[in-house]
């Protein structure tokens, strides 16, 4: 899992915690932004919780541009660069666009971490890059207190298909394409306790699932009865459907016993084995969540976990369901599931066992 040269995570601020603020300073913060309405090409900007801001440029052309970047959650500085790369592209991918190009956001602690392992970093996110088909065309550096790794990309989407966040339905089933449990995963493993053939298992299933792209999601906007997406990251799944409910002024039902999970990742959280980044979410977004009767807290923790480079949520209409499912299995997200619904009423998520 290391090569035995100073361990990125003992350098970042939290054990390597590279987590996103909690929705509700999220959203105080961004609530004085200018309104970016004036700009009628402008089709996505600051005033919805979308993955990616999108510019059109012709009829058949908009510009999808994003950034994204955090501290190591892992030691391994090329797994890291790989992860890192992987989680930002996610947001091209959720908007149903293709990326172009990449430019990399780098800080690194000088003296406390070796060129050789800032070179692995990048060259990480380099190979990342390198399969999806685009270049790292530049970037820039700076010296910092902690080790920051990650990329601004832009990437092109057809007007007409651009995947929203705000535009689900009522009626529609919900579909998720990776499993759960990224930020439990990172947990046990900067415990120190799990025996060393476990916790290589888990790890291996970490790096599996987050260097996973989300390609799928320019395939998916092609569909014409999927009406929304979003990637699930740093607020868990509970924060982003929130996001969806918000948006599209929609309830959601969700059912735990659908969700995909990585593989012991409910003996990781009945242990309990969480993330200071799951508590935060939880107490951010609880007043908008209904557990009911049966949901136990492990089961909420796993529903509030941050996941960094996560899957995609899907709502798509209950006759596309089918082939929505199916192209994300012909992907290669075999255990890609439908977890609830949508329906009219105040937004919210009811959660059940």
């Amino acid at each position: 899992m290391a090569d035995g040269s100073i361990k990125l995570t003992s350098l970042a601020h939290g054990g390597g915690c590279g987590c996103k603020l909690s929705p509700a300073v999220l959203r105080e913060l961004l609530s004085g932004m200018p309104q970016t309405g004036h700009f009628p090409n402008l089709l996505v900007g600051t005033e919805t919780s979308d993955d990616a801001a999108v510019y059109r440029i012709s009829e058949t052309q908009a510009v999808v541009s994003t950034t994204d970047f955090f501290m190591p959650i892992v030691d391994d500085a090329f797994d890291f660069g790989r992860i890192a790369a992987a989680n930002a592209l996610s947001d091209i991918y959720a908007m149903g666009g293709k990326p172009l190009m990449a430019l990399a956001l780098l800080g690194m602690p000088l003296g406390k971490i070796s060129p050789a392992q800032v070179r692995a970093i990048l060259a990480g996110g380099a190979a990342i890059c390198a399969e999806a088909g685009i270049p790292v065309a530049g970037g820039h550096s700076i010296d910092s207190p902690e080790p920051i790794y990650g990329l601004a990309v832009t990437g092109l989407v057809n007007p007409a298909r651009v995947l929203r966040n705000n535009s689900a339905q009522a009626g529609d089933v919900l579909l998720f394409s990776k499993p759960l449990g990224v930020g439990i995963i990172s947990a046990a493993l900067k415990s120190g306790k799990l025996p060393p053939a476990e916790a290589q298992a888990h790890y291996d299933a970490l790096i599996a699932t987050t260097t996973k792209l989300n390609a799928v999601g320019h395939e998916l906007a092609s569909l014409p009865e999927v009406h929304a997406v979003t990637d699930v990251t740093g607020f868990g799944l509970l924060g982003h459907g929130l996001e969806i409910c918000r948006g599209s002024g929609l309830a959601a039902h969700i059912n735990f016993s659908a969700l995909p999970l990585l593989p012991g990742i409910a003996q990781l959280a009945r242990a309990p084995y969480r993330t200071g980044a799951a508590v935060r979410n939880w107490a951010s977004y609880s007043e908008e969540v209904e557990l009911a009767p049966g949901v136990e807290e492990w089961q909420r923790d796993i529903m509030a976990d941050p996941q960094t480079s996560g899957g995609l949520l899907v709502a798509v209409a209950p006759q596309g369901a089918k082939a929505a499912l199916a192209t994300l299995h012909t992907a290669g997200f075999a255990q890609a599931a439908a977890i609830g619904r949508l329906e009219a009423g105040a937004p919210r998520i009811i959660a059940t066992p």
